[in-house]
């Protein structure tokens, strides 16, 4: 049985310099089944070619939060709560699970210095941890994970490339190397243009968490709704890691 962990990420990784207005860093991943995700990729299809007529629309969280380019079209108030209607059912109802994690970068900075480790290392490794456990109390045989990633740039993928093999070879802090080889385990980067609806999943995740890192307090009704979908372990959370 393949497995697919899909990761996207909100905010930039970087801590040379911060946005007042947005001071996280998060990354999120969607791990869902061959089969399950075969569900989704129909939901989307289905609501991009009702609204659009074509499956090749790209969703991007910040472009249906602000109607830009495809999504001028949410304008329209009645084809906006179409959407919307369509969206938060694929939400609720399509089976996958979410485990992310976030930096809050100021109160990092204070701790750890700038020029710390890599946070989106330190946040992929988390991710890829966790993964191992939720597939581990699958309790199931001949389990293989894919591990696909938005390309971002040469440099970037190469080190992340890099990192990547440093865990296989050494393993995490909870989980040795060869429980990681024992999935086969391996990672493959895309472009956004390639529209993969995994990644597009996870980027639709990846922004009301980030803002609930941000303000837990403030009302978020789509956090509200991705909630559940959250990975847990005997009913404690463990698919939110926020640093530090």
């Amino acid at each position: 049985m393949k497995y697919f962990l899909f990761i996207d990420e909100s905010g930039d990784h970087g801590l040379t310099s911060l946005n007042p207005d947005y001071p996280v860093f998060l990354l999120c991943g969607i791990i869902v089944s061959e089969l399950d995700y075969q569900q989704i990729r129909h939901s989307f299809n289905q609501i991009k070619t009702g609204l659009w007529g074509r499956k090749e629309v790209i969703f991007h969280s910040r472009d249906i939060r602000k109607c830009e380019k495809e999504f001028s079209i949410l304008f329209d108030l009645e084809k906006k709560k179409w959407f919307y209607d369509h969206l938060n059912l694929l939400m609720v109802e399509r089976p996958f699970t979410v485990i992310a994690s976030a930096i809050r970068k100021i109160e990092y900075i204070r701790r750890f210095g700038r020029l710390s480790n890599d946070v989106y290392e330190l946040a992929l490794s988390f991710i890829i941890e966790r993964s191992v456990f939720y597939l581990d109390a699958l309790k199931m045989r001949d389990i293989e994970l894919e591990i696909i990633i938005e390309k971002r740039g040469k440099k970037e993928d190469k080190r992340l490339e890099e990192h990547f093999q440093r865990l296989l070879a050494r393993g995490t802090g909870y989980v040795p190397a060869d429980r990681l080889k024992g999935y086969g385990i391996k990672i493959i980067f895309k472009s956004k243009l390639e529209n993969t609806n995994g990644l597009q999943l996870a980027d639709l995740v990846a922004y009301p968490a980030a803002r609930y890192v941000i303000e837990p307090n403030r009302a978020n009704p789509a956090f509200e709704l991705i909630y559940p979908k959250f990975y847990r372990k005997n009913g404690k959370l463990y698919g939110l890691k926020i640093y530090p």
